[in-house]
């Protein structure tokens, strides 16, 4: 990809912003812990709680379920994704974008930056989710846990960076879990973490992000000054 020709639009701090999905961009967080605890309960395993199930999102499906059912036999985790899958499908189309989120995006696209999605969904969950909230098209480049390394290998932020020739210090991984700050650490990029999605933000300072925003329209203001 020639980039050269668009550096005299690029005049800001990081040209590649990549976002995680789900409680970042996605307020999905209460309905994935629902899923994770409904499956386990199916399957008649310990039922965890919302810290444990919170905990593992943003991995991929198949990590995230072995960690939160440690005595499931491994040769079983798919058909607790199965019963996973029933219940979250079951009840995706009540789910939104954060309130302000397609704002923020028209904000970053009209400045040229190239914006991107790093997520631990597989890329059909991606898919579906991108049309439902009608923003299929707007990123331009995105990554999925069954396509490439789940969070934290930072093979994510690597194969974006890549794709449109930017360097580490030139991308920001923003996300709401220390899985999406040790995917920038390990990939070389600087961070910005969001508090109102699945980790407590008491948990983020051992990773260094540049800022934490408290609502979308902090994390607006933010990355318009600074990124």
């Amino acid at each position: 990809m020639n980039t050269a020709s668009n550096d005299v639009l690029r005049p800001r701090q990081y040209d590649l912003v990549v976002f995680d999905w789900d409680g970042t961009l996605y307020d999905s967080t209460a309905l994935i812990v629902k899923a994770i605890q409904s499956a386990c309960a199916d399957l008649g395993l310990p039922v965890p709680p919302r810290s444990e199930a919170a905990y593992v999102i943003g991995l991929g499906l198949h990590d995230a379920l072995a960690h939160v059912a440690p005595t499931l036999p491994p040769e079983r985790v798919p058909e607790l994704g199965l019963r996973y899958r029933h219940h979250y499908f079951a009840s995706q189309h009540e789910l939104s974008l954060f309130e302000g989120t397609l704002d923020l995006l028209a904000a970053l696209k009209a400045r040229n930056h190239w914006l991107a999605v790093a997520t631990g969904k597989s890329r059909q969950g991606l898919n579906e989710a991108l049309t439902h909230v009608e923003l299929k098209g707007v990123f331009d480049g995105t990554r999925t846990a069954d396509e490439t390394a789940s969070k934290p290998h930072p093979m994510m932020l690597q194969e974006l960076m890549a794709e449109f020739g930017v360097e580490p210090d030139r991308t920001l991984m923003i996300g709401d879990t220390t899985h999406d700050l040790q995917l920038a650490a390990n990939a070389g990029t600087h961070s910005v973490a969001v508090s109102y999605g699945a980790h407590q933000p008491d948990t983020f300072a051992a990773f260094s992000p540049r800022y934490v925003a408290h609502s979308m329209a902090d994390l607006h203001q933010w990355l318009i000054e600074h990124a």
